[in-house]
């Protein structure tokens, strides 16, 4: 049984193998989505490999950000949001009959544009806040979780005797780790980033950039991503969209990072990346 199909084992019950099994292929099946009657995304059909940075890279208002936010049913939650097509992990449809939308999000953990901390609660409170909300884990085994979370997320030697301070009062780029880490914090497969370094001064993104080369050795990673300077340094893979005359997002060209760069396939792909539109 996948980790859809049961209840979330708690962190001590998955353990550190988890890592090591290689789970969190995800595969999209002709995977569309609408708001109310407008067609954003068509037919997106793709693999996101483990423990690989995928990067999803193309012009403003071509469907990025909804690709992604389907990728863990985010995209439900807007009001009049429709869905298409099959999103796979390890082989299961997440949208089949029965599967639980908040076992989903907690299996494939996302981290938005812009941080969003909980300013009432401290940096220990807002890493352990999915943890308590979801039964996760003991009260005695908190810190530790708490801990390696923030490790796992690079932040720990910058917060550790603060952590009953407000997660506010970080700056920018370590709340934006500070957000990681509540979502590593529930020990999941798949790591989606919408643009984490959008907001971020140069030396925070490279934090963030040096930080998702270490992620993907526990996790499987996609980011969307405007920079293509950045797709080319962090991914491994790299998908490419495009709005055509209908402004319906689509996949045009997906492959090893290095290929697409180098050699694209299709002549739209090297428009982009010359820079001759987007």
């Amino acid at each position: 049984m996948s980790a859809l199909e049961t209840a979330t084992p708690t962190v001590s019950e998955r353990g550190p193998s988890a890592a090591l099994e290689q789970a969190g292929r995800v595969e999209t099946v002709k995977l569309s989505a609408w708001y109310g009657d407008r067609q954003a995304v068509r037919d997106m059909s793709l693999t996101i490999q483990p423990n690989r940075v995928t990067a999803v890279i193309g012009p403003s208002g071509c469907g990025k950000s909804t690709f992604i936010r389907c990728l863990n049913r985010m995209h439900e939650v807007t009001p009049g949001a429709g869905v298409a097509g099959k999103v796979l992990l390890d082989g299961q449809d997440i949208y089949a009959p029965g599967v639980d939308p908040v076992s989903v999000r907690r299996t494939i953990g996302m981290v938005f544009q812009r941080p969003v901390v909980f300013p009432t609660m401290s940096i220990f409170e807002n890493v352990a806040i999915g943890l308590r909300v979801n039964g996760l884990a003991s009260r005695r085994r908190l810190p530790e979780i708490v801990e390696r979370s923030l490790a796992q997320a690079a932040l720990w030697d910058e917060v550790k005797d603060k952590l009953t301070e407000p997660g506010t009062a970080l700056s920018g780029g370590q709340q934006q780790r500070l957000c990681i880490a509540r979502a590593l914090a529930v020990q999941p497969e798949v790591l989606l980033l919408d643009e984490p370094a959008s907001a971020l001064d140069p030396q925070a993104t490279l934090r963030i950039e040096e930080l998702l080369q270490q992620l993907k050795e526990r996790y499987t990673v996609a980011i969307v991503t405007h920079n293509m300077q950045q797709a080319a340094r962090v991914s491994d893979y790299t998908a490419f969209m495009l709005a055509g005359a209908d402004r319906v997002g689509e996949l045009i060209e997906y492959g090893e990072t290095r290929e697409v760069f180098t050699n694209p396939k299709d002549r739209r792909t090297e428009g982009y990346l010359t820079g001759r539109f987007g």
